[in-house]
């Protein structure tokens, strides 16, 4: 009944379809290795939820900026014409990977109104930027045979890490936890691993498509053989929680340091319609920013 989910899926791509990729991996391997990620997933999880905080204030200041129309417009229309060229591709199953998921998560951030939620939703795909640094650095494209197609993929992972960006300069309910506090990025990474062991994976091996290999190593990839799933795992819980505090400290640098693009004193000062006003004493500043809880990344 869903077969016109993935009967397009190109099997003649190395490693993307097929009896071949779904077999890689014995299913007495991929039992033990769900076994043992799954203890890790909860004690990520578990271990990340007792330790993490948010600000018990947080301003809540009107932020309906025309800068977050146009990105939500963008960001929509990009991801609309994704889902048409996959329905008209008959491959629609493709939808399941995770930058499309973090893309339907940062268009929620530019839609709902301020809440501690949005914080907390904010905070986790921070975590995520992984997916669109990897698609630069090794893009897929060579199922995608019209430009606009192709153009598709490189503006909605380019938008991925403009928006965080943008979101982070508005600052209010847009805030990070401190530098040294670890328990978001592995909350973060717990569900990540949630998402593609229990998730992808069962979606992946009854249709044999390769869904963020999840079944077998890309051509490219170097930890390929046996281990290929654990070296990633462990090698992807080193690359997010770092990327995610550099991406905070870069964006700390430019917003709030660096004189071409400063715009605020702090990262999580709120930003609002009317220029924000400069000269009040950083005593001023410190005291107003310690009731709204503020968050430091540097």
């Amino acid at each position: 009944m869903l077969q016109w989910t993935y009967e397009g899926v190109n099997s003649s791509i190395p490693r993307n379809q097929g009896p071949e990729c779904a077999n890689y991996l014995s299913t007495k391997r991929k039992i033990i290795e769900t076994f043992f990620v799954s203890l890790f997933i909860i004690f990520c999880l578990s271990w990340g939820l007792k330790r993490m905080k948010l600000p018990k204030r947080i301003p809540y200041v009107n932020q309906d900026r025309t800068g977050k129309h146009i990105l939500l417009f963008v960001m929509s229309l990009v991801l609309g014409m994704e889902i048409g060229f996959k329905l008209t591709s008959r491959t629609f199953i493709y939808f399941m990977n995770p930058c499309h998921m973090h893309t339907l998560v940062q268009i929620y951030l530019l839609a709902a109104p301020p809440s501690p939620i949005v914080t907390a939703v904010f905070r986790v795909q921070i975590y995520y930027l992984n997916g669109p640094l990897l698609a630069f650095l090794f893009p897929e494209t060579e199922s995608r045979y019209i430009f606009a197609d192709k153009a598709c993929y490189y503006i909605q992972h380019g938008l991925m890490i403009v928006i965080p960006y943008y979101l982070l300069r508005l600052g209010g309910v847009y805030n990070v936890e401190p530098l040294t506090d670890m328990s978001w990025p592995i909350f973060s990474y717990g569900l990540n691993l949630v998402y593609h062991f229990w998730i992808l994976q069962p979606a992946a091996l009854p249709v044999q498509v390769n869904l963020n290999h999840m079944l077998c190593p890309a051509v490219l990839d170097p930890f390929e053989g046996q281990y290929y799933r654990l070296w990633a795992t462990t090698h992807q819980a080193l690359l997010c929680p770092i990327l995610g505090k550099i991406f905070c400290l870069f964006a700390n640098f430019l917003l709030t340091k660096f004189p071409v693009t400063k715009v605020k004193p702090t990262l999580d000062y709120p930003m609002t319609r009317k220029e924000e006003d400069f000269t009040k004493s950083e005593s001023q500043l410190t005291s107003d920013s310690d009731i709204n809880g503020r968050t430091h990344s540097d």
